[in-house]
């Protein structure tokens, strides 16, 4: 089993940045591809950002390419996602999930494992 616990989320303005951080349980986090998803309110879960076990390989959604940045300290057990130029549509839960293998893809159901979420709200 691996937990993970997400935090950095908040209000922000029109532009912001914030830094989401996902902590995750287990020593064998380097052994483990990740990703970020996100939930709006009456829309369906959504894939963000996903990352390799070592860092080296990364996928953006086109709606967040170019503002967001996923990246992994392994030896911190965490993932980051760095968000820039936020927008009133990037209001969401964010989601952090962690695949059993090296590499994954875009689809949730081929993540193992969830965090509880945090809220981002983009306000104008």
């Amino acid at each position: 089993q691996v937990q993970l616990v997400e935090s950095g989320g908040g209000l922000v303005q029109v532009g912001g940045s914030l830094r989401l951080s996902c902590a995750a349980s287990r020593r064998t986090f380097g052994s483990y591809a990740m990703g970020w998803f996100r939930q709006a309110p009456g829309k369906e879960r959504e894939f963000v950002a996903r990352v390799s076990w070592g860092g080296g390989s990364t996928y953006y959604a086109d709606s967040v390419k170019g503002r967001f940045a996923i990246s992994r300290d392994n030896a911190k057990n965490t993932m980051y996602l760095h968000m820039n130029g936020l927008k009133p549509e990037d209001t969401a839960v964010y989601y952090c999930a962690a695949a059993r293998a090296l590499y994954t893809n875009s689809v949730g159901s081929e993540y193992d494992y969830w965090g509880q979420g945090t809220q981002v709200t983009v306000s104008s």
